[in-house]
């Protein structure tokens, strides 16, 4: 196997780089400016050599830190601990449900508004609502594909809003008895 040598730059290439290489500014204080090649050295001078550290990256990797991705669960519960945990085990009964799987957001938004204004006026305090799990393929008709479980990532949304966050206490995702992924828990506060 034989090694090609590398090619060289031609003489205006080569001035051409030299005025970009001076009037670059460098992303980083640790490497020295590059220098023309011509340009002679000093000898009682040792030139620094840059070292280099490798830091590991992978592929669409930024420089500046990534976001905490969003999360529609409280990390602490507003309810009692005991209930809450009682109720992410699926111990508690869910008092009425509504199922807004295969709507659009037009069509469940009202519907969740009217579900959750209704259970309240009742005095329930748990109630389930199943958004389903969206597509596992998102249905690419258009240029702009578009992404699976819309529903499953509005409603903790519109439950953390006016005017349901007047009623609402928690929002968490449901047991896998109770739909899993493709449901939450909401938690009412009582009524006055």
């Amino acid at each position: 196997m034989s090694r090609k040598t590398p090619k060289r730059l031609s003489s205006e290439d080569e001035a051409l780089w030299r005025k970009v290489v001076e009037k670059a500014t460098p992303l980083t204080r640790n490497h020295p400016k590059a220098k023309p090649r011509n340009e002679a050295k000093p000898h009682h001078e040792p030139e620094p050599k840059p070292v280099f550290v490798p830091q590991p990256f992978t592929l669409g990797e930024t420089s500046q830190p990534r976001p905490a991705p969003a999360d529609p669960v409280k990390p602490t519960p507003a309810m009692d601990r005991k209930a809450f945990m009682r109720m992410k085990r699926g111990k508690l009964k869910p008092e009425a449900r509504i199922d807004l799987h295969g709507m659009t957001l037009a069509e469940a938004h009202p519907r969740l508004l009217k579900f959750i204004h209704a259970a309240h006026a009742d005095g329930k305090r748990l109630v389930l609502v199943i958004t389903g799990k969206g597509r596992t393929r998102p249905n690419d008709e258009g240029p702009i594909p578009s992404r699976p479980g819309v529903l499953r990532r509005q409603v903790p949304d519109w439950l953390s809003r006016p005017p349901l966050s007047a009623l609402v206490l928690e929002v968490a995702p449901a047991n896998l008895r109770h739909g899993g992924d493709g449901a939450f828990y909401v938690y009412l506060r009582r009524t006055r």
